[in-house]
This record gives C-alpha cells, sequence and structure tokens, in this order.
C-alpha cells in the first residue's frame, strides 16, 4: 500500500511541480488533447481526483476555483488524495468501478498515475517545459493501460494510435500508442 500512496506522491508532485511552472500567458495554450487548454487539462486532473475520491465516498472539500487558482486548486485536490492513500482504511476500501471491483489505492495506481504522467507530459508540450518522462513510468503506463487501451479510445481518452518511425524511443512509442503527436 505505501508503494502506491509513495508513487502517487512523487508523480503528483511532479505534476505540482509543471502546474507552477505554467507562466501566467500559458494558460490558454493548447495542448495535445483535443480542444483543451493548459488550464482545461489542469481543471481535468482536478477533477479527476475528486470523482475517484467519489467511488469510495469521500470528496476533495474546498478548493480553490481552477479558474482563479490552477496550482491552490491542484494542490487542494491532491492534498486530499493522498491523505485518502496514506490512510489504510480508505486506501483498500472498495468500489466497483468501469475496470471492474477495485479498490482506491489500485485505481489510483492504475489510472490517476497514469493521468499524471501522461498529462504532465501534455502540460510541459503545451507550456514549453521539460517533456521527458521516466523510462519506469513508460513501462507501468503501457502496462497498466494495455488491457483497457481500445475501450478507452475517444474524446478526452487515448486518441487513435500514430503511426512512428521504426527506431522512435519507448517514450515517443508509447505517447504514440495513446493517440498523441509527437
Amino acid at each position: 500500500m505505501a508503494a502506491v500512496a509513495d508513487r502517487y506522491r512523487r508523480l503528483s508532485d511532479a505534476f505540482a511541480a509543471k502546474v507552477r511552472a505554467v507562466r501566467e500567458d500559458g494558460w490558454d495554450a493548447r495542448t495535445p488533447c483535443e480542444d483543451w487548454t493548459a488550464r482545461d487539462l489542469v481543471g481535468h486532473v482536478v477533477q479527476t481526483q475528486g470523482m475517484f475520491l467519489g467511488f469510495v465516498g469521500e470528496e476533495v472539500g474546498d478548493a480553490p476555483s481552477v479558474d482563479d487558482d490552477p496550482a491552490g486548486a491542484w494542490d487542494a485536490a491532491r492534498a486530499a488524495m493522498q491523505a485518502r492513500l496514506d490512510d489504510p482504511a480508505t486506501a483498500t476500501r472498495e468500489f466497483d468501478g468501469f475496470a471492474g471491483r477495485s479498490t482506491l489505492e489500485a485505481a489510483v495506481d492504475r489510472f490517476l498515475c497514469t493521468d499524471l504522467v501522461v498529462h504532465g507530459w501534455d502540460l510541459a508540450r503545451a507550456t514549453g517545459q521539460d517533456e521527458r518522462i521516466d523510462p519506469a513510468e513508460i513501462d507501468r503506463v503501457r502496462e497498466a493501460m494495455a488491457p483497457l487501451a481500445d475501450k478507452m479510445r475517444g474524446p478526452q481518452a487515448f486518441g487513435e494510435e500514430v503511426g512512428v518511425a521504426a527506431d522512435a524511443d519507448e517514450q515517443t512509442r508509447l505517447l504514440a500508442w495513446l493517440g498523441r503527436h509527437v
């Protein structure tokens, strides 16, 4: 259990650093996610934390609006999730989701951590930040999403797989598999 909480903490800290690095004039930048600006993307990631907390009867609580304070909204959402992951009783609470029966921590590990990796890249790409993804996370994202990839292809999820050169690196291959144009 601590491994998921630690992974989430590391990835949510990295995402927070990217959010804080967006210049004030960068919030309207287009992202690789169709029809989303940088602000919209952060709003999606914030909302997703609340959605997953709701699966186990929890909520984010008071938080600033993403429109007014994207970094503050993200910090509130991730603090709420981290507190639940750090509590064994809540982290192991079960629910029935679109991927079947799960626990909060298992769902966070598969879905929310994937979101933080992929949308971290999206935010970095949109706002001119470092786009490198930890190679260990590339493998974990692919492994977590492989069984669901075809079900998740569509608007606001994975796009259609994009072709890449035969000599493309693993990060490029993953992003193309997720429908990102690199």
